[in-house]
């Protein structure tokens, strides 16, 4: 278990909650996430109901590295009861600076509708008030819409790379 002092808790906005993830959430997001689409950028295919039902207890039980905290939560349109996608945040150290490693996913069937952005925006906000300095994302250079989810947070792309992808970038501590 980690020593990082970082609670999941659920984050609200104005039309969603953000709920800290739980290994039961594998079988609705499993059918969220099932469009092979959602991995043009990143490869790969969508995972089943068992494979995330797994995945999803690794992520809960959090990083095996004291210095490494996994924050996850599920995207929950209030007004439909449904879940969306996934934000999730990993979160370290790095001398006497807090980083957080960020990522979000919308099922496409809620793309287009400002989702992304205001559950990252949110995942930003809780970030700066847990006291983490600093946000990255990794984001391919040809995926328009997550560059566009990643400028509404404050980020900018920097001139790092990592596995094809550009690191964006925004100081959010204190």
């Amino acid at each position: 278990m980690t020593s990082l002092p970082f609670p999941t808790e659920t984050i609200r906005t104005r039309r969603l909650d953000l709920l800290p993830l739980r290994v039961e959430h594998a079988e609705e997001m499993a059918t969220v996430l099932s469009d092979p689409a959602l991995h043009t950028f990143t490869g790969g295919a969508p995972d089943t109901a068992q494979e995330l039902r797994a995945r999803y207890r690794r992520l809960v039980a959090d990083s095996p590295d004291p210095a490494v905290a996994w924050r996850n939560w599920v995207i929950r349109l209030r007004d439909g009861a449904c879940p969306t996608g996934t934000v999730q945040a990993t979160i370290s150290t790095s001398g006497h600076e807090t980083i957080a490693e960020i990522a979000w996913v919308v099922g496409t069937a809620w793309q287009g509708r400002g989702i992304a952005t205001e559950a990252a925006q949110a995942l930003v906000t809780w970030l700066g008030g847990q006291h983490v300095h600093t946000a990255h994302a990794h984001i391919h250079p040809a995926h328009l819409a997550s560059a566009a989810v990643a400028t509404a947070c404050g980020l900018t792309p920097t001139d790092d790379w990592h596995d094809g992808e550009v690191r964006w970038c925004r100081s959010i501590g204190h």
